[in-house]
């Protein structure tokens, strides 16, 4: 036969109790009697509790980008190149290597932003690679482009090799390292000649090439045709290049076929333009100067170290 499970008593909050006093005891007092009753399938044992009532206010979830407030101010590297301390690339390089330091404190994320007026140092260790970034000063021969190679021409930076330094007592030897990062700083075109600046020093293009810069340049300029008063007068001032008023100049005659421009600008081309402009045509260009400093007797074809103390 199959064994019968015994049955479980049911928990004790499965019923209600229930006092009756329909009995009495010997002495006529009522006796109370407890009846059990079994509770309704479905009816909970215990009574919901109500939350208590609390004052505060649940707060909303604070957002991710809570704290994510952008910085006020300019890019501290932004202010460095403006203020001369180097070029912008440079800053972002010291900066990396905790090379900078605003009011006082180091900083080495980039991006970070200051006031305009923050007072801004660089460490001895920028100091030290500032001082071995090179300038050099080549006499640019025609033939020879001063940026990108064009079909067929060459850069004028591959001139810089040992056998074309013009050596001097108080500069060094050539060394391959002044190669790395050496650029143009400023434009003289295919057909021209003269002093041509390249440099490693991201302060020296900004001075030379910057949009705020103050620079001069000094030309030589051999032509042809004729000019009367009022075409001279043009040159100096009241023409245009690509819808651009010029900026005013200083143009002479030096001979009967040679004039002397000194320019604070330097577009393409700009001087053989002006003279197109004009009624003249360009037969010879050469500058013999930038800013304080001279061409010289720089040998055509060779380059030199700016020298201490030079300056533009």
């Amino acid at each position: 036969m199959p064994r019968k499970t015994p049955e479980r008593p049911a928990p004790a909050d499965a019923y209600t109790f229930q006092a009756k006093t329909t009995e009495t005891d010997e002495g006529g007092k009522p006796r109370v009697r407890v009846v059990k009753q079994e509770k309704p399938r479905g009816t909970p044992s215990r009574a919901p509790v109500a939350p208590k009532a609390s004052g505060a206010v649940p707060r909303p979830p604070r957002p991710e980008t809570a704290d994510k407030v952008p910085q006020s101010g300019v890019r501290i590297s932004k202010l460095m190149a403006e203020r001369g301390l180097c070029s912008r690339r440079e800053a972002d390089a010291f900066i990396e290597r905790g090379w900078v330091f605003v009011n006082g404190e180091r900083v080495t994320e980039l991006g970070t932003r200051a006031a305009p007026d923050a007072k801004i140092k660089l460490d001895k260790g920028a100091q030290a690679a500032q001082r071995q970034q090179m300038t050099i000063l080549m006499h640019k021969p025609v033939g020879y482009v001063s940026g990108q190679p064009e079909p067929g021409f060459k850069p004028a930076v591959t001139l810089v090799q040992p056998d074309t330094q013009y050596k001097t007592p108080d500069t060094p030897a050539f060394h391959p390292m002044y190669l790395k990062g050496l650029a143009p700083a400023g434009r003289l075109d295919i057909d021209s000649t003269g002093l041509l600046v390249l440099t490693q020093d991201g302060r020296v293009a900004r001075q030379l090439i910057g949009e705020d810069s103050t620079v001069d340049k000094e030309y030589l300029v051999r032509v042809e045709g004729r000019l009367d008063a009022k075409g001279l007068a043009l040159l100096n001032h009241g023409l245009s290049l690509d819808g651009h008023t010029l900026k005013p100049a200083r143009v002479e005659w030096l001979n009967e076929d040679q004039l002397r421009f000194v320019l604070n600008e330097g577009r393409k081309r700009q001087i053989r333009r002006m003279c197109e402009l004009v009624g003249l045509r360009v037969v010879g260009l050469k500058r013999v100067r930038i800013g304080k400093v001279l061409l010289g007797d720089l040998p055509l074809g060779q380059w030199r170290f700016m020298r201490e103390g030079e300056s533009f």
